[in-house]
């Protein structure tokens, strides 16, 4: 009988080890805890909730309500126990986080198809099909080891991610796009232009805003050059910014026809140019903060953040150049990859790709053709992000309405909007359950 091997005992591991011994695959489920722990992780339990016992949004106006839906529409283990374990927490979906990871550990435990391996594994396994799931805080020896397969240039220890908004709320009256010296079919950038006195303004609230504490006891705040904090930058000098990351030289702003004082450069981020990136805006300023400030940039005053600035320590691989969209690997297809190691952020996301792995190796073992989930759903639009973004600018992302295909039809008002995108998702997952399962 064949058995698929699961390296990492999280919420992907653990989401994937299920789908597949549900559907009669026997699952080796490797967990190097509590043998070897990490940082972060108290227990040696399975699918251990580290930052938080909030799962977030609950509602289908909220782009993880429409992920998790979805997933209870394909049997989640992650989702039936969160109904199991679950807090009054608002409108978010909260979990008692020891009862959560305890009921996870039992019923992985105790299924018959599962067999659980507390060791640490340095090495990709060569006999036979597997899923790698090991997350952020992959330990030393088989990161080496994953560094060495995928190479070093695809292989990243450090998330230095800048912000990221949505292209409907930016003030189209006042960003312009060009690229550097009319070179190019402007690149994908958009441009917010300063002046002077905005400028000065901007600076001194960034250089005086809070800065948040490190999320990893071993953080340590050192910083290599090219992820250097946009606000560790700008105390520097008051002009450091505009010889840097908001150098205004080769733009010229139509509504001025002049150079401006400094400029915010905003690169696309995805193929439907609904989402865009603040270039060079790494930073570990509070959420609030980000907003507060970031929203006086000229252009940015209504802007609507889809994901903030990070700066910590993180595993993760170029997902683009290493991964097919079922989430095999390009170079070895009887391996795929789960959890944030590929780039997806946050407890539901890494659970939603683990079910998709779990899924696609099942299909893989039993010779059937391999999932790729229609770019309307949650699942597919996370998916298609992760395998498809431009792998030079390659960040890790949350599920967010901005990387679903634009809806038809005239303008609608924001939740309207929201609501709008989950009813097509589900008539989408539906369809494609039907025609595929």
């Amino acid at each position: 009988m064949t058995q698929v091997k699961i390296i990492g005992g999280g919420l992907a591991g653990s989401e994937a080890a299920w789908q597949l011994a549900q559907r009669g695959i026997v699952v080796q489920l490797w967990e190097m805890r509590p043998q070897k722990m990490t940082p972060a992780h108290q227990t040696g339990l399975l699918a251990e909730l580290v930052c938080s016992n909030s799962l977030r949004g609950n509602s289908l106006q909220n782009a993880v309500g429409l992920l998790k839906e979805e997933m209870r529409q394909l049997d989640s283990l992650v989702m039936k126990v969160a109904a199991e374990t679950e807090v009054p927490a608002g409108g978010a979906l909260a979990v008692d986080r020891n009862h959560f990871s305890q009921r996870i550990t039992e019923y992985l435990n105790t299924h018959p198809l599962v067999n659980i391996c507390n060791e640490e594994l340095t090495e990709i396994p060569k006999d036979g099909p597997c899923i790698i799931a090991t997350g952020p805080l992959t330990s030393e020896g088989l990161a080496e080891n994953l560094k060495d397969f995928f190479g070093q240039e695809y292989f990243y220890f450090y998330d230095a991610a800048a912000p990221i908004v949505t292209a409907e709320s930016l003030n189209h009256e006042v960003v312009f796009a060009a690229s550097r010296y009319g070179k190019g079919d402007n690149d994908g950038y958009l441009n917010c232009p300063f002046d002077q006195e905005s400028y000065q303004n901007f600076w001194q609230q960034l250089v005086d805003a809070e800065v948040a504490e490190s999320h990893l006891p071993e953080e340590k705040a050192v910083f290599f050059e090219g992820c250097m904090p946009i606000e560790v930058l700008a105390k520097r000098g008051g002009d450091t910014l505009r010889y840097g990351p908001l150098k205004p030289v080769g733009l010229t702003d139509p509504a001025t026809g002049k150079r401006p004082f400094a400029v915010v450069q905003l690169r696309q981020e995805d193929r439907h140019q609904t989402l865009y990136n603040l270039v060079g805006f790494q930073t570990h300023l509070k959420w609030g903060e980000q907003q507060r400030v970031f929203q006086m940039i000229p252009g940015l005053e209504k802007a609507e953040f889809v994901r903030f600035g990070v700066m910590h320590r993180n595993t993760y691989l170029n997902a683009p150049v290493i991964l097919k969209q079922t989430l095999q690997v390009k170079k070895e297809p009887n391996i795929m990859m789960a959890g944030q190691i590929t780039g997806v952020e946050g407890y539901v996301e890494s659970a939603a790709s683990g079910l998709v792995a779990g899924l696609n190796m099942q299909r893989l073992v039993s010779g059937k053709p391999l999932l790729v989930f229609p770019v309307e759903t949650a699942l597919g639009a996370l998916i298609t992000y992760i395998c498809n973004a431009d792998s030079r600018y390659f960040q890790p992302m949350n599920i967010n309405f901005g990387l679903f295909p634009s809806l038809e039809g005239g303008r609608l008002a924001k939740k309207e909007r929201q609501l709008a995108y989950s009813q097509r998702a589900l008539k989408s997952l539906d369809n494609f359950k039907n025609n595929v399962f």
